[in-house]
């Protein structure tokens, strides 16, 4: 409910400013290609995720092909999956079946991470050729979770099609930097597809360091234990789609 409110509120506020020749908005649904990578030898990027970014884009220019962007929207099934070398607890705080207490070597986690996302980027814009448009946008994206959910997989874990949920796993806020390019293609004098592609690099921690997070690097000394403290970051392709008014 509170999301459709946020959602509801933005869009009358798109449409109050809409009067304005300075400002544009519009809506995207962007198919996406989301994995994670961890900095540490022992966890490995294994499998992507289809997601779906969906949401509206905010377009203030200050001057006629330079503008500062927008927006607020949903990123879904961000995320992807970790292959972990080490047996270990790599999810204590989440609600999982006691045989999942602890997972075996080369276990694999595959995220499935809701965000509510806020951009904000500078849009360069080219003169117009025939109905075209091009355009360059470096953006910051600031990524405030709204729900995690983990698939498991590896030797002993019988149902890996069930989502558990591990939103206490996952960081609350994930920032992000990227890059995009595309086009514009004009079919009224204040309408345009828009087409493009974005790429996306976060650059904190999606996944929470907790105390009891710990693995087990020695097989023959099962109580050494070390503190899972690694660094992932997600990552993200996107095809954008979307339509400006």
């Amino acid at each position: 409910m509170k999301k459709i409110v946020v959602v509801t509120c933005f869009f009358a506020l798109a449409f109050s400013l809409r009067a304005q020749n300075d400002i544009r908005f519009g809506f995207q649904a962007s198919p996406t290609f989301g994995w994670m990578n961890a900095k540490v030898n022992h966890i490995n990027t294994s499998g992507t995720n289809l997601g779906l970014k969906l949401g509206m884009i905010g377009e203030y220019y200050f001057r006629e092909n330079y503008a500062f962007t927008s927006g607020i929207g949903f990123f879904f099934n961000a995320g992807g999956g970790l292959l972990y070398d080490y047996p270990g607890k790599y999810l204590p705080n989440s609600d999982l079946p006691p045989a999942y207490d602890s997972l075996g070597a080369m276990s694999k986690i595959r995220y499935h991470i809701q965000y509510i996302e806020i951009p904000a980027g500078l849009k360069l814009k080219t003169r117009e050729f025939g109905y075209w448009r091009y355009y360059f946008e470096p953006a910051i994206t600031i990524g405030i979770k709204s729900q995690a959910r983990g698939q498991l997989e590896g030797i002993g874990i019988q149902d890996g099609e069930d989502k558990y949920n591990i939103r206490k796993e996952v960081n609350g806020l994930n920032l992000s930097w990227g890059i995009g390019a595309g086009a514009e293609y004009s079919i009224s004098e204040n309408t345009s597809l828009v087409v493009g592609a974005a790429f996306q690099i976060g650059f904190t921690d999606a996944t929470d360091d907790d105390k009891d997070k710990v693995y087990y690097p020695d097989p023959n000394s099962p109580g050494l234990s070390k503190k899972e403290d690694s660094k992932a970051s997600v990552y993200g392709i996107t095809l954008r789609l979307g339509v400006m008014f």
